[in-house]
């Protein structure tokens, strides 16, 4: 069956990889990057993190675009009670790191889709389990040399060169990179935007 819906679709991210990731999908949309200033309190619970800042991103463009479905998220990683966002420099992304070394962390993704004039707002949050292998500091600098960690969460991206640091993950893979594509696949097809053949 068909997508059913003409309203726009609108990504509320400016996220190459989630773009990639919507994209993947089939999905037809307008990337619009919200403008916001992000929750990132270290001691925050992450599961409520990230749903506020996915909300917050979503509801920023369905102000302006009332009649389009927006589709907000946001990632993060979370390791003994401590939220790691992105790094502030290099330094800190060498702490991220070290603290990762060795250790299973969660990786938690917050969505949110948001309609005004068709009176949707829907949240939901995903997820995963990432184990590292023991990284000494030559591993630290090569990886950090070898990509551009800074605007991820805890200071890695699975895609980029894990296997240098991964040694096992656990749950949606998608999630650990930005989007959990099954979940906002099944939303998205509960609203149109995909025929239902795709589930």
């Amino acid at each position: 069956m068909a997508a059913q819906t003409n309203r726009p679709l609108l990504l509320a991210s400016a996220s190459p990889r989630r773009r990639e990731l919507l994209a993947s999908l089939g999905a037809v949309f307008t990337v619009v990057a919200a403008e916001v200033v992000e929750h990132e309190a270290h001691d925050a619970d992450p599961r409520e993190l990230v749903r506020h800042n996915a909300a917050l991103k979503a509801g920023w463009v369905a102000a302006r675009y009332p009649g389009a479905f927006v589709l907000g998220a946001d990632t993060t990683v979370f390791l003994d009670g401590v939220v790691l966002n992105k790094p502030a420099d290099r330094a800190d992304a060498e702490r991220m790191l070290r603290m990762l070394s060795g250790r299973t962390h969660s990786v938690y993704t917050g969505l949110a889709l948001e309609c005004r004039e068709a009176g949707v707002a829907e949240e939901f949050g995903v997820e995963s389990r990432v184990t590292f292998h023991v990284l000494d500091d030559p591993a630290i600098v090569r990886y950090l040399d070898a990509t551009h960690p800074y605007d991820k969460a805890g200071a890695y991206g699975i895609q980029d060169r894990g296997e240098w640091i991964v040694a096992r993950s656990e749950g949606s893979f998608t999630n650990i990179m930005g989007l959990p594509v099954e979940e906002t696949r099944e939303v998205l097809t509960r609203h149109g935007f995909l025929p239902t053949s795709r589930v």
